[in-house]
């Protein structure tokens, strides 16, 4: 072991597991989760283990990437015996709850006609019972709402399932994460503690940090033969410092995908982290985590989907974000957790909820939620928001994934922000049909005509010029493609010349250029200076 001061790696991943599956938003909300467990993962092991022979030829389909098919270079179907049967004897009660959410829903569909639903509480299943309200909307459709916040207080909640593995990478490649478990393989070790074990924050500190690898291992509680691995994942060469920025300007940078940073010398803002964080030699160039500010001040969620709220980025920044802005929900849907007890489960304990057109001010700053309308497949979902960030007189339009279905709506928006200087807009407008994430959310069978039509999908040409008409922006940049080749082992895609979006954004950046607006589809990375007037208007 190493008993000096030393430093992580740049290129050790850190990657965040419940029951050894990649662990992503819906794996930590007790309800999702749990549907997860038997709509998604039980049903995976199962297909594998009856024909382990589909999955290997499946994953090297491009036409079948991001399936449900399981990536490995050899069979490890005893391997995932084990995880089967192991999933099936410790989660007796959340197979339990999953089929009594059926149960439920099924049940109101039968029973409740319209009149009081009093006495259909009795009709809930007994494991349910106490955990959710039933209720109609104004038509007289029945449904029902978790009380959320205790089922984090239940039996439901199970922090023993969570787990972090430790590896070193020297690439991009990486088997689709939400249909291939992580097994116990040779170089990685696989650290058994909750996500908000405050080992978490002193790894994560170690890449900037000089630490004593002994006692980090004695805080992970690594010990016998894991401890050459554990050793064997640190230097003793220091990483480059991070120069903080002490300009007069707004610095944006781009870090790929979704994720932009933006800095002044007062404040820095950094907006749906999913960051290529481990240093190896890439084709692309890139911003890492070596680009990061010491200490966050503000990150911005924009919504609940697995690659605009990345565990595997989030964890190890943990300890420098000061605060996290996310969208507001208490629905109680089982759609649509609630983003903030999610957080806070995990050891996130500043996290502050933004509602539709609410304002927060940061000295000089301010930051203001506005409506997400679409990507969602038409499911009835609030956890989302556009942001709309202003630094002194000079404002940024964060749409994320959003699909403009109704201009109007943000010509109503307009009166209250008027224009903006730049915007960022998603053009993913294929998008995945509902079933690929929401599939094991459903309680029954969703035609195919209707899953295929109801897609997540963000804007096309003619969707992003009604916006840009109507914030008439001075720049505008395409991002949120998933295009970057760190990012395809969590949303599955890679694009051609000829795909609909790569088509669609070049048709809206040419239609920008006609206009006199600065425009760019943006890819690894991407730094701009933006002069600005301090006093606020």
């Amino acid at each position: 072991m190493k008993t000096e001061s030393s430093y992580l790696k740049p290129n050790v991943v850190m990657e965040p597991l419940l029951d050894r599956w990649y662990a992503w938003p819906h794996l930590i909300s007790p309800a999702t989760s749990a549907m997860n467990v038997t709509g998604r993962h039980v049903k995976i092991m199962n297909s594998y283990l009856q024909s382990p022979q589909i999955h290997a030829a499946a994953v090297k389909n491009p036409k079948m990437k991001g399936g449900p098919f399981m990536d490995y270079p050899e069979p490890r179907v005893e391997s995932i015996k084990k995880l089967r049967d192991d999933t099936l004897a410790r989660k007796p009660k959340i197979i339990e709850f999953a089929s009594a959410v059926k149960e439920l829903d099924q049940m109101l569909k039968t029973n409740a006609k319209g009149f009081s639903m009093e006495t259909l509480y009795e009709k809930v299943p007994e494991i349910l019972k106490g955990y959710v309200e039933l209720v109609y909307d104004l038509n007289n459709n029945p449904s029902f709402r978790f009380f959320e916040p205790l089922l984090y207080a239940s039996e439901f909640y199970n922090k023993e399932s969570q787990s972090v593995a430790l590896w070193l990478t020297n690439n991009d490649e990486r088997p689709f994460c939400l249909s291939t478990p992580k097994l116990d393989e040779p170089g990685v070790l696989h650290l058994n503690l909750p996500f908000d074990h405050p080992g978490i924050d002193a790894l994560g500190k170690a890449k900037r940090e000089p630490c004593s690898v002994d006692e980090l291992a004695r805080i992970l509680g690594v010990s016998g033969n894991e401890k050459d691995l554990f050793s064997s994942f640190f230097t003793s060469e220091p990483h480059p410092s991070y120069d903080k920025y002490t300009g007069d300007k707004v610095r944006m940078r781009y870090f790929g995908h979704a994720c932009i940073l933006i800095e002044t010398k007062d404040v820095n803002i950094l907006v749906d982290p999913l960051i290529s964080y481990y240093g190896y030699q890439s084709s692309v160039e890139h911003f890492s985590d070596a680009d990061l500010p010491d200490v966050i001040d503000y990150v911005l969620i924009t919504h609940n989907h697995q690659d605009h709220i990345l565990l595997e980025t989030l964890l190890p920044l943990r300890h420098k974000i000061k605060n996290i802005i996310v969208p507001r929900t208490n629905s109680g849907a089982l759609q649509d957790p609630n983003v903030k007890l999610m957080f806070n489960a995990i050891g996130f304990h500043n996290v502050i909820e933004i509602d539709e057109m609410e304002k927060i001010k940061l000295g000089n700053c301010s930051i203001m939620g506005l409506p997400f309308t679409g990507e969602h497949s038409d499911l009835n979902i609030r956890s989302k928001a556009c942001f709309h960030v202003e630094v002194g007189t000079f404002k940024f339009l964060f749409v994320a994934d959003s699909r403009i279905v109704e201009p109007k709506l943000y010509e109503h928006v307009f009166k209250l922000t008027g224009k903006v200087d730049v915007l960022f807009l998603g053009m993913e407008c294929d998008g995945a049909p509902l079933t690929w994430l929401y599939g094991p959310l459903l309680t029954e069978d969703l035609a195919r005509d209707k899953d295929q039509s109801r897609r997540l999908s963000g804007c096309d040409f003619k969707k992003g010029m009604d916006l840009i008409n109507i914030f008439n922006p001075k720049e505008v940049y395409v991002y949120a493609m998933g295009q970057e080749p760190w990012l395809e082992f969590i949303s599955s895609i890679k694009y051609t010349s000829e795909s609909h979006p790569i088509v669609q954004s070049n048709l809206l950046v040419e239609e920008c250029v006609k206009k006199n607006i600065v425009a760019e589809r943006l890819f690894g990375e991407k730094e701009l200076l933006y002069e600005y007037i301090k006093e606020m208007a």
